[in-house]
């Protein structure tokens, strides 16, 4: 985007003004918090992809044995899935139209042309991209309070596990640990008449040492990561676009076109 319309004028100015006026045109906070939001879908949908299908590994093979016990959790993650593709698309668009609402409404360009115009579609649709902003980042934080579940769950799993290994090093009686045990019934991965449904004592702490364990424990984190770099990237998109429209409010009361 070239803010200089005539060619002359930017021979007369010379290339450091005209590129002074190329950057003044970029809205900042805009294209960071599209960079911001690209990262973090693409640590959500990536790792939290990845991560579901790890924790159906991990659940099918030491928290159940029946197949008929996780099916509902199995059917969950793969629809889970799917929708995760649904919003790296959706996220991917969308960041594009904030970026250029950003570009085309910033006061930076426009007193970059030296005018100020506004038409009431325009500032409708300002309008319409915060209110729409606004949505996704209140549907988001409860994503984003969703995506620690897992984390929530598998954090105390490896404290438990820890405390275990310090009870196994402590106390030679083997079942003075048996007792310590995580439910995965408790935290609604399994259904409550799942068998087992948990692992207790030493059983538990060789589920810790496993490498299913620790990437499905790794994509998680990295997913709530993502998850909270999107939200942060959605409400850092409202600064801008908030205060676009209210320039152009105030411009269109002032009768500014």
């Amino acid at each position: 985007m070239f803010p200089v319309r005539q060619p002359w004028l930017c021979k007369a100015l010379g290339c450091y003004d005209c590129c002074i006026r190329c950057i003044g045109a970029v809205p900042y906070p805009s294209l960071v918090a599209t960079l911001l939001c690209y990262a973090g879908m693409a640590l959500f949908c990536g790792c939290g992809h990845e991560a579901l299908a790890q924790t159906e590994v991990l659940v099918s093979t030491y928290f159940a044995r029946n197949i008929q016990d996780y099916e509902v959790m199995a059917s969950f993650i793969k629809y889970f899935q799917y929708v995760i593709y649904g919003l790296a698309s959706f996220f991917f668009l969308y960041g594009i139209l904030l970026l250029a609402e950003g570009f085309y409404t910033t006061s930076a360009v426009k007193q970059t042309f030296g005018e100020f115009r506004s038409t009431q579609c325009g500032r409708c649709l300002s309008l319409t991209f915060i209110i729409v902003t606004y949505i996704l980042a209140f549907i988001w934080l409860a994503v984003f309070a969703f995506t620690a579940i897992p984390v929530f769950f598998l954090f105390n799993m490896e404290q438990t596990c820890h405390n275990i290994n310090i009870l196994a090093e402590t106390t030679p009686s083997i079942n003075q640990h048996g007792w310590i045990c995580m439910d995965a019934r408790q935290y609604g991965l399994l259904p409550w008449n799942a068998m087992p449904g948990k692992a207790c004592g030493m059983t538990l702490a060789s589920i810790c040492k496993t490498s299913e364990f620790y990437v499905t424990y790794d994509l998680f984190i990295a997913a709530f990561a993502g998850a909270g770099v999107t939200l942060l990237a959605l409400f850092l998109y409202l600064v801008p676009t908030t205060y676009n429209y209210a320039v152009l409010r105030f411009l269109g009361r002032k009768g500014i076109r």
